[in-house]
């Protein structure tokens, strides 16, 4: 077990360095020259030239980048050059924006897809399959942006009953949480069924059957049970993404979350704050995936890791 996790945190490790590494070039490959946004169009060659290199945007770009993996290792992600606060500081303030809707997002999507992909399985080959297969189709098909839309249309403007815009209740929630858990539902839905079609012709289910145990206990105890690995590990990594890709929901919905303030940082080219922000995605995406991989023991004690 100890192996394990060593050797998972060493993959989540070199994982993270690879992302820091690709946000870094990524950022610096994008035309413009941030001394001259933060500058403004007042600023004459010479005040440009300063700040370029009090920014330390004048050394070659393998010297910058040592810099920054230097700063890194020592857990310091640099100074937002907009702002002036640390960068840590900036993702801190965003954070539990971000975690509380990406929770609300996972929240709707176990909710309405581990039942529908259940009731399909089990139903199999009904006009229930037929249709929620074709619903979970059209819902991994369709953009976020464009569901988030149609939602604001609908419920905000037509309806006028719910809020598209910031944090300030819990009505506020819904429009996104939306958005984001619909689409995460259809996948959880089409991986529930196919997990609980290969379940229910076990043995042991036609067994628990011959036995007269009820419906419920034999679908829900026995087989969902069974078939939860493949549901644990799509729940865990979708969570990642939704920790670490909220990026058009939270600018759509203008949600105060770190997707929007890297959208923010980009167009000031602020890039400490992008790289910094892209850095804390990646490293949220490994540890859901390392937890994910350590639930599979818990719920099936048969798995050696």
């Amino acid at each position: 077990m100890a192996s394990y996790v060593l050797a998972k945190s060493a993959f989540a490790l070199v994982v993270i360095l690879g992302a820091a590494t690709c946000s870094f070039l990524l950022v610096h490959a994008i035309p413009g020259d941030p001394a001259d946004a933060l500058a403004g169009p007042q600023a004459t060659q010479e005040d440009v030239r300063h700040l370029r290199a009090s920014l330390g945007l004048d050394r070659p770009l393998l010297v910058q980048y040592g810099f920054y993996m230097r700063n890194l290792v020592r857990g310091d992600l640099g100074h937002s050059y907009r702002t002036n606060r640390s960068v840590r500081e900036e993702i801190a303030s965003r954070w539990p924006a971000t975690f509380s809707l990406s929770l609300a997002s996972l929240l709707v999507a176990m909710v309405v897809g581990v039942p529908l992909g259940v009731a399909a399985a089990v139903r199999r080959r009904s006009w229930l399959d037929t249709g929620s297969m074709v619903g979970s189709l059209v819902g991994v098909s369709m953009p976020s942006f464009w569901l988030a839309l149609l939602l604001i249309i609908l419920f905000s403007v037509k309806l006028k009953a719910l809020p598209f815009v910031g944090r300030d209740s819990l009505a506020n929630y819904v429009l996104p949480s939306l958005t984001l858990g619909l689409g995460v539902a259809a996948n959880i839905a089409r991986l529930t069924r196919a997990s609980m079609l290969d379940v229910l012709g076990q043995d042991y289910i036609r067994t628990s059957r011959a036995k007269g145990l009820s419906r419920l206990r034999v679908v829900y105890v026995h087989a969902l049970r069974n078939a939860s690995i493949p549901i644990v590990t799509i729940v865990g990594l979708q969570w990642g993404i939704l920790l670490s890709g909220q990026v058009v929901t939270e600018t759509v919905f203008a949600w105060p979350g770190v997707g929007r303030l890297i959208v923010d940082a980009l167009l000031t080219r602020d890039l400490l704050l992008v790289q910094g922000g892209v850095l804390v995605m990646a490293l949220t995406f490994a540890v859901m995936n390392l937890l994910t991989d350590l639930a599979y023991g818990v719920l099936d004690p048969r798995i050696r890791f």
